[in-house]
């Protein structure tokens, strides 16, 4: 696996070794051994997988503590452009974000820790699948609207399908204000 660092501290992007041949190919997508060598968490507890058709905005989305989760994310099928917000109000890139495009002909991982709120678009219909370090917890969930100006990501697509719950979650600002420099 090589391991493509990003701006912000701790979220990293992963590309591992692909085999291929003319029936298909193999990857590992996870290696308990491979991720402690290269200092990235190991204990996942919970896996998720979402089916998004092109257009489609999820997120953006966290977890307050005590139940934080770092997730491991990857696009089985088709493409996502995927966005991940620093929140940890005592990062150097705080309110910072990245993006990475994540696809299935490209079997790229990304890991997103704790402390950051997740979202992506289907750029195409796509098979989105991500492991978690903690358990869901309806109480401790949370989100940023997902076009907040003061965050200002560029999610590449016009006329978005976004659910009703995420067209109603608060701003950067109401959430973190006395932080925003």
């Amino acid at each position: 696996m090589q391991i493509r660092e990003t701006s912000i501290a701790g979220l990293v992007e992963i590309f591992p070794r692909v085999f291929g041949d003319d029936r298909g190919v193999f990857f590992e997508s996870y290696n308990e051994e491979t991720f402690k060598k290269l200092g990235l968490p190991v204990n996942f507890v919970q896996d998720n997988q979402s089916f998004s058709r092109k257009g489609v905005v999820r997120g953006l989305h966290f977890q307050n503590a005590p139940f934080a989760q770092g997730k491991l994310v990857r696009v089985i099928s088709g493409r996502v452009l995927d966005v991940a917000v620093d929140i940890r109000p005592d990062s150097p890139t705080f309110g910072k974000h990245e993006v990475f495009e994540l696809s299935g002909e490209q079997n790229n991982i990304a890991y997103i820790p704790e402390g950051f709120a997740h979202g992506f678009v289907a750029l195409e219909d796509s098979v989105f699948s991500y492991k978690c370090t903690n358990l869901y917890s309806k109480e401790s969930e949370s989100g940023i609207l997902w076009n907040d100006p003061d965050l200002n990501i560029d999610w590449g697509i016009t006329d978005p399908i976004v659910s009703e719950k995420d067209l109603v979650l608060p701003t950067f600002r109401s959430l973190f204000g006395e932080l925003i420099k």
